[in-house]
């Protein structure tokens, strides 16, 4: 069943009236095609409506909707003869982050993404999607694999930000995140990374320092949460919509200033609503710009994903 947003309230009472006709039609044997088609109309030209003037706030509430679609979805599209491998060397292993080796269109990659899992059971199991220091350390072995054995690396993000639990910090998040970066800027191999959801924090940019860096249209990426923005500057839960405006973490925001590269569109009224559509166009985009950097040499994809970052924030942007 669709779950709608707060400020989609108009379209689910169109929906809802639609589903009323069609089951008035199969228990009464009444032809309603005429009248479901004229709502049908209704409510996507008011979907469209609603999604060309989102606020940052709404564009944070689009990118955790509970049914957008999750890293397994697109692993489970997108590759074949996925071969998970699982802990750090140091610790244990963690569920947050899940890594390990596939194919992709034919071709041996190493994949890397955050799961957050898609009810109680599965988010508990995964952390929600939150990394402890035996995730990035986990995500920095598997990248050093990759580069040995010259895979390119493909990563999925959608994480509200690394755990800040305490068992976290006592095993060295800070430096499990730094160790991941630091591998990331020293491959030789090429890097693409796609955010399909949230990019909270470091959480985010560890697995993000890539060649090439993609969004998804209604997906967010920023150095904290708007809520965790509010607590700070504000003292104030109630100015969590002052702190999404000002972080410009929507796709567009970050395109404009050069921090990402390219938006992937996502179907009318986000990517929980076609998800196999969703996929097949990251896919294509994953897929045109592995061609791309596949003709490089590795000393040349290395320099320019250094200078890529080195780039942002220069005083022209």
């Amino acid at each position: 069943m669709q779950t709608f947003l707060d400020f989609e309230k108009n379209v689910a009472e169109l929906n809802g009236k639609i589903e009323e006709l069609r089951l008035m039609a199969n228990s009464k044997n009444i032809n309603v095609a005429e009248e479901v088609m004229k709502l049908e109309r209704k409510s996507e030209k008011a979907l469209t409506k609603i999604y060309a003037e989102l606020t940052p706030w709404q564009k944070v509430q689009v990118a955790r909707h509970q049914q957008r679609p999750k890293f397994f979805d697109y692993l489970n599209t997108l590759f074949t003869d996925f071969m998970p491998l699982a802990g750090d060397r140091v610790f244990g292993n963690d569920h947050a982050l899940i890594g390990g080796m596939a194919r992709f269109k034919g071709k041996s990659v190493v994949v890397i993404g955050q799961q957050k899992g898609t009810d109680t059971e599965s988010r508990l199991h995964h952390n929600f999607g939150m990394p402890r220091p035996e995730g990035y350390r986990k995500a920095k072995r598997l990248m050093e694999l990759a580069n040995q054995f010259n895979m390119p690396i493909l990563t999925f993000v959608d994480t509200a930000g690394a755990y800040p639990g305490l068992d976290a910090e006592e095993r060295g998040q800070a430096e499990a995140i730094a160790r991941c970066i630091e591998t990331s800027f020293n491959l030789t191999v090429p890097l693409i990374s796609c955010i399909i959801g949230e990019g909270g924090s470091g959480g985010a940019i560890a697995i993000a320092s890539a060649n090439s860096v993609f969004m998804l249209e209604h997906s967010i990426y920023s150095v904290i949460s708007p809520e965790g923005c509010a607590s700070i500057l504000w003292k104030s839960a109630q100015r969590t919509k002052d702190a999404a405006n000002a972080l410009k973490l929507t796709a567009q925001d970050l395109q404009k200033h050069k921090i990402i590269d390219a938006i992937i569109p996502e179907p009318l009224g986000g990517a929980h609503r076609n998800i196999s559509l969703m996929t097949e166009r990251t896919r294509d985009v994953i897929s045109s710009k592995l061609n791309d950097l596949s003709q490089l040499s590795g000393q040349k994809l290395k320099q320019m994903r250094r200078q890529r970052f080195i780039d942002i924030g220069d005083k022209d942007l």
